[in-house]
C-alpha cells in the first residue's frame, strides 16, 4: 500500500501515464495547459532537481509554496514530498517558492534563504525583466534539470508533508486520511473522477483538491481568475465529475 506521494505517483505512471491529470486555465489572460501524467512527472522531477541541486534543500527541510491557483503550484508540491520537504505556512521557512505578487516581500530575504520566483507566464518562461539580485527565475533554472529524479534520503510515509500532516496522512489508505482533508473535495467525488475546483492547491484549505484525484485515479481542473459565468462551460467541456 503506497503511503508517500513518490509511491502513489509512480503507480499512477504504471497505471495510464497518458491520461490527463492536471488541465489549468486562467480565465483573465485565456490561459489552458494541460499535464498528463507522464508530463507532470516530468516536471516534478525538474523541480525536485532544483530543489536539491540549486536550492541545497535535504529531506526534513521546509518550503514555502507562495503561489496562487496555478498548475506550478501542484508541480512545487510534488517536489518538495519527493525530495521529503515540509510544505510550511511559516514566514521562517528554509526556502520559498512565489510568483509576482510575492516577489518584492521574498526578495528582501534572498540574502538568507533560497526564493525562487515563477513568472506565472505561459509555459513556465522566464521573468521579462531582470530579477532582484539572489533571487532565482524558475523560468530559466529548471529547464537545465533532468527529467528523472531519485531522491538520495528518500522520504516514508512518517515524514512530515504540511505543519500538521505526514505523507502517510495525505498519500496512505483512505481509513488513515483526516476526514477534514477528504471532507475538503466533497463527496461526489470518485475513483477516477475529475474535479473541477478553484482553490488553491498550495493552500492547507485547498491541498485536498489535487492530492484526492492524484490519490483516486483521477485529475484536477483548475480554474484561475474564474469567471463566474464560464465554470458550468469548463465543467462540461472538461467532462469534470465533482466541483470543489
Amino acid at each position: 500500500m503506497a503511503t508517500t506521494f513518490t509511491e502513489v505517483l509512480a503507480a499512477q505512471l504504471r497505471r495510464d501515464p497518458g491520461r490527463p491529470l492536471l488541465t489549468f486555465y486562467d480565465h483573465a489572460s485565456g490561459e489552458r495547459v494541460e499535464l498528463s501524467v507522464t508530463t507532470y512527472a516530468n516536471w516534478v522531477a525538474k523541480a525536485s532537481g532544483l530543489l536539491t541541486d540549486v536550492a541545497d534543500l535535504e529531506r526534513g527541510m521546509s518550503l514555502r509554496v507562495d503561489l496562487p491557483p496555478h498548475w506550478l503550484s501542484p508541480v512545487f508540491l510534488g517536489a518538495a514530498w519527493t525530495v521529503g520537504l515540509r510544505v510550511t505556512t511559516s514566514d521562517e521557512p528554509d526556502a520559498v517558492v512565489c510568483g509576482p505578487e510575492g516577489l518584492d516581500a521574498w526578495a528582501q530575504r534572498a540574502g538568507t534563504v533560497p526564493v525562487l520566483a515563477c513568472s506565472l507566464r505561459p509555459l513556465g518562461v522566464r521573468f521579462a525583466e531582470p530579477l532582484p539580485a539572489g533571487v532565482l527565475d524558475v523560468g530559466v533554472e529548471i529547464w537545465s534539470q533532468p527529467d528523472g529524479f531519485t531522491a538520495w534520503d528518500p522520504p516514508t510515509g512518517d515524514d512530515l508533508a504540511t505543519d500538521t500532516l505526514t505523507q502517510r496522512q495525505l498519500f496512505g489508505p483512505p481509513s488513515e486520511r483526516p476526514h477534514d482533508l477528504t471532507a475538503a473535495v466533497g463527496s461526489d467525488l470518485t475513483d477516477g473522477g475529475r474535479l473541477l475546483s478553484v482553490a488553491d492547491p498550495a493552500s492547507p484549505p485547498g491541498m485536498a483538491t489535487f492530492t484526492e484525484p492524484l490519490g483516486r485515479g483521477g485529475s484536477l481542473v483548475l480554474v484561475r481568475n474564474p469567471d463566474p459565468a464560464r465554470l458550468d462551460d469548463v465543467h462540461d467541456a472538461e467532462r469534470a465529475t465533482a466541483r470543489a
